[in-house]
């Protein structure tokens, strides 16, 4: 007889918390296959977001290359029909003016702009010294002369000025 009088043997006790322990083990069992499905499920749609992403950002470079080749295409024709139209040298010189001025809009239209360099204090970040002389007039390292353009795209540098510079001569008895 039970010790709480309800007529249970130890075994059968024994058996009903082994069944007790069994019926929560399935539970746990169940809860972890419904965890790693939805993990699976995450997963997948993780994996179609990143393809996604890849797909719509090489459609959009492509996008943007194609809108800047049209643009680069339209110079190019001008230069053609200004090869292909004869005249005197003016003619010409005034027709490759205008197709030069059309390109530098492109570029600016596309965030390109140049770098303003002779007057403006050396830096080594955004000028590439070529040469340096050194002058008594000079008051510090400042570009004298601009040999190739340098310019930003979008506020950033795409190729650094090649300059000239001067910089101040030490005064004269000292060494």
């Amino acid at each position: 007889m039970s010790e709480k009088g309800d007529g249970e043997l130890p075994e059968e006790r024994e058996e009903q918390r082994l069944e007790a322990l069994r019926e929560e083990a399935d539970g746990w069992r169940r809860q972890a296959e419904e965890y790693r499905a939805q993990s699976l499920l995450v997963q997948a749609d993780f994996e179609n977001y990143r393809r996604r992403v890849e797909r719509d950002l090489a459609q959009n470079i492509r996008r943007g290359k194609r809108r800047l080749l049209l643009g680069i295409l339209g110079v190019v024709d001008n230069f053609e029909r200004a090869l292909n139209a004869g005249g005197d040298v003016q003619t010409l010189r005034t027709g490759v003016e205008i197709i030069f001025r059309q390109l530098k809009e492109l570029l600016a239209a596309e965030g390109v702009a140049s770098l303003e360099t002779v007057g403006q204090e050396f830096d080594p970040a955004r000028h590439e010294a070529v040469e340096v002389w050194e002058s008594l007039d000079a008051d510090a390292e400042r570009v004298s002369e601009e040999l190739q353009k340098g310019y930003t795209y979008e506020g950033e540098l795409l190729r650094p000025a090649r300059v000239r510079v001067v910089r101040p001569a030490p005064p004269i008895g000292t060494a």
